[in-house]
């Protein structure tokens, strides 16, 4: 089997695809997430602490020097990307609760009741000439 073709096998799996899939989603996903908390939860948060921007907190290591930038170390982005990661797997979390709950619920749920067999249908009206 030629390298070419082993790739091609490989790649064109359900599981690499459905993997891609959900990759590609999540990327999406974690943006909006980004989005929602820098642009939604945060600036609220920022007034009730008397107007701090998360993204500008930080302190300085070492001061700029002679063409060399400042050593920064920026808390601010740090706590933002925290309450991001704690947001996602929130949600995350959700999803996965409900779709477990979704599952219960199938399991759960009653089976319709089987048809009768051929033999089941013949012996009942057998039963019911013999009433007669």
């Amino acid at each position: 089997m030629s390298l070419i073709q082993e790739f091609k096998d490989f790649a064109m799996r359900g599981n690499v695809i459905d993997m891609a899939v959900g990759v590609i989603v999540g990327t999406a996903f974690g943006k909006i997430v980004s989005s929602l908390v820098s642009d939604v939860v945060m600036p609220p948060i920022g007034v009730l602490l008397g107007g701090v921007n998360f993204s500008d907190l930080a302190f300085t290591v070492k001061a700029a020097a002679e063409g060399a930038p400042a050593v920064v170390v920026a808390y601010g982005k740090f706590t933002q990307t925290v309450i991001d990661f704690v947001i996602i797997a929130f949600v995350i979390f959700m999803a996965v609760r409900l779709i477990n709950t979704l599952k219960k619920k199938a399991e759960e749920a009653p089976a319709a009741p089987e048809a009768p067999s051929n033999q089941e249908v013949l012996l009942a009206e057998i039963r019911d000439l013999l009433k007669k």
